[in-house]
């Protein structure tokens, strides 16, 4: 890469990308070094890119929690404000990689960009696609482009930005969209080409694991609401993903007004792509009946995204008229 030479730094945190067969059960497990995975990408020496290499946690993506994120969030900033490094890489599974990179995007203090990426072929299957992802991040991360971008997705040589990405495959190497817009840019000849706009981001907020418990309920075709009243003492905060634009059974209605008047309820759509609508149906159980009745609509946020962002919000002591007020700014 022309110009001065860059520094970047690696966080491993296991996943598919690092994962070998374990003798004792024949299935992958997580087992490879940050130094392992580096060893396994060609031409990653030939960036002339200073790589500092941190083994995080080595677990898979589904077993990852708030506590490790929080930490990891904390490891960042506090080594991006030396100013010694030029961008942050993590590689995870891609199970929860979605939450990881908003996680991180909403506490996110730097202008130096956070790449994450993984793999959804492990390194002992025919064209592992772990290296190339890895290289693409390690590219995206030392390109000055992408200074006061936050957090983002390579995989698949594409820039996802976080609040759009969404794994939309169980198995496929193109699993990785974003399908509110499509991705920002791609890597190619060892360069970042954007295309498209970063959507707008919050005043980073502290990363908290602890101080609040946000439930998620799904609705379903039949609900007749009596599993959603055992919410009422469960959790601090609730986030419901609806059908369509922001619909639920009508018998649902009255137990979500009573926890609305209790605790914060978000309204996210389970479609997880296109926004809650606020003014447009008006029966028992539409998004602006439900909306009347206390509910807090998650405008463009999945349900996973909106349960990260309520729980920051609550346990940083957030009111309920400012956590509605912030989740405004996600209206697009």
């Amino acid at each position: 890469m022309a110009g001065a030479a860059r520094t970047v730094a690696i966080y491993s945190l296991g996943g598919t990308i690092a994962m070998t067969t374990d003798p004792a059960t024949g299935g992958v497990v997580p087992a490879l070094s940050a130094h392992d995975l580096l060893a396994t990408v060609p031409g990653l020496d030939a960036l002339g890119i200073d790589l500092r290499v941190h083994d995080f946690c080595r677990v898979p993506g589904a077993s990852l929690t708030l506590d490790n994120l929080a930490a990891l969030s904390e490891a960042i900033n506090a080594m991006l404000e030396g100013g010694e490094v030029d961008g942050v890489v993590v590689t995870q599974g891609t199970d929860t990689i979605e939450e990881t990179a908003f996680f991180l995007d909403l506490c996110h203090a730097h202008e130096a960009p956070v790449i994450v990426t993984g793999a959804m072929r492990n390194p002992t299957m025919a064209g592992s696609d772990g290296p190339g992802n890895l290289y693409a991040a390690v590219v995206a991360a030392a390109d000055r482009k992408l200074r006061g971008t936050g957090c983002l997705i390579v995989m698949g040589d594409e820039v996802h930005a976080a609040r759009h990405v969404r794994k939309s495959h169980t198995t496929s190497p193109a699993a990785f969209t974003s399908p509110g817009g499509g991705p920002l840019g791609s890597i190619a000849e060892d360069r970042v080409h954007l295309v498209g706009r970063l959507p707008d981001r919050p005043a980073p907020m502290r990363p908290l694991a602890q101080g609040a418990r946000i439930g998620l309920y799904t609705v379903s075709l039949g609900d007749d609401g009596a599993l959603l009243g055992r919410w009422a003492d469960a959790c601090d905060g609730l986030v419901v993903a609806a059908f369509g634009v922001g619909h639920v059974p009508q018998q649902l209605v009255d137990t979500l007004e009573q926890l609305a008047a209790r605790i914060p309820v978000v309204l996210a759509s389970r479609i997880g792509n296109g926004p809650v609508l606020t003014r447009t149906y008006g029966f028992a159980g539409s998004e602006s009946d439900l909306i009347k009745r206390g509910l807090i609509p998650a405008g463009s946020l999945s349900p996973y995204q909106a349960r990260l962002l309520l729980h920051q919000l609550i346990a940083q002591g957030t009111g309920r008229d400012a956590i509605a007020a912030t989740f405004t700014t996600f209206a697009n």
